[in-house]
């Protein structure tokens, strides 16, 4: 069993930066590849960006694309989703998850983290 715990979200303005992070415990084989999935209301949630342990990325959404980066701390079991230049379009809960191989999509992975919301707004 693998727990992921989310942080990092918060209230910012547009144009302004947060940094999200998500720290794996428990059973961490399961996490060869981890990454961030992101929900805004009345949406599905859709694959932002997905990174395996070797470093290598799997995924980018076109949409963020040159704003955002993610990284691996494997030392940590962490991942972290680096966000510059948010828009409003960015506003949505952004999820954690982890499982054996990266794909954009939700079925693809086991364990995900509670959600922490992105909230951007003058």
């Amino acid at each position: 069993e693998v727990q992921l715990a989310e942080s990092g979200g918060g209230l910012v303005q547009p144009g302004g930066s947060l940094r999200l992070s998500c720290a794996a415990s428990g059973s961490t084989r399961s996490t060869d590849c981890m990454g961030w999935f992101r929900q805004a209301p009345g949406k599905e949630r859709e694959a932002v960006a997905t990174q395996y342990r070797s470093g290598g990325i799997a995924y980018f959404a076109d949409s963020v694309k040159g704003r955002f980066t993610i990284s691996r701390d494997n030392a940590k079991n962490t991942v972290y989703l680096q966000m510059n230049s948010l828009n409003p379009e960015d506003t949505a809960i952004y999820y954690c998850a982890a499982g054996p191989i990266c794909k954009d999509s939700v079925r693809a992975y086991n364990y995900w983290g509670q959600g922490t919301q992105v909230t951007v707004s003058s």
